[in-house]
C-alpha cells in the first residue's frame, strides 16, 4: 500500500523547479508510489508561489502541473484548529490536511513544522529522510 503524504509548499515547489530530493518525491508521486493529499488552502498556496516563480521560469507549463495535481491528488475538506498548533499558524493547514486525510507523513523543510516532529501520529520529516527511510 502506498503512503499518503502531505507535501509542504517549499518541497512541492522545489520539486517542480529544481532537482534533488523534492524532485525525486514528485517523481515517486508521478510513478504512483505515493498519494498526495491537499486541501483548498494548500492548493491556493501552491498556486500563488508557483505563479510567482513561473514568471522567472516561463518555459514551464504551470497549467499541466495543476491539472495533474487536481486529477492525481486526494482533496480533503479544509479544517482549522481552535488554537494554533504550530509556531507559524499559517503552517497549521498542513497538519489539518494530514489529519483529515489520515496521512502518515508531512514532507517539509519548514523549521516550524519540523520542530513539532510528530503530531497525532503524523510524522513531519525532511525530503531526504522520506527518501532514505520511507521510499
Amino acid at each position: 500500500m502506498k503512503s499518503r503524504v502531505v507535501i509542504d509548499t517549499n518541497v512541492f515547489v522545489s520539486g517542480i523547479f529544481f532537482s534533488g530530493p523534492p524532485y525525486r518525491i514528485l517523481k515517486a508521486w508521478q510513478n504512483d508510489k505515493i498519494q498526495i493529499a491537499v486541501s483548498e488552502e494548500i492548493l491556493e498556496e501552491y498556486r500563488r508561489v508557483i505563479n510567482e516563480l513561473g514568471l522567472k521560469y516561463e518555459r514551464l507549463n504551470i497549467d499541466s502541473i495543476f491539472e495533474l495535481l487536481f486529477i492525481e491528488s486526494e482533496m480533503v475538506p479544509s479544517h482549522s484548529f481552535e488554537t494554533p498548533v504550530c509556531e507559524d499558524p499559517d503552517d497549521d493547514k498542513f497538519l489539518a490536511c494530514a489529519i483529515a486525510s489520515k496521512s502518515k507523513y508531512i514532507i517539509s523543510g519548514d523549521k516550524h513544522l519540523l520542530k513539532i516532529g510528530t503530531y497525532l501520529n503524523v510524522a513531519i520529516v525532511t525530503p531526504r529522510y522520506f527518501l532514505d527511510h520511507v521510499l
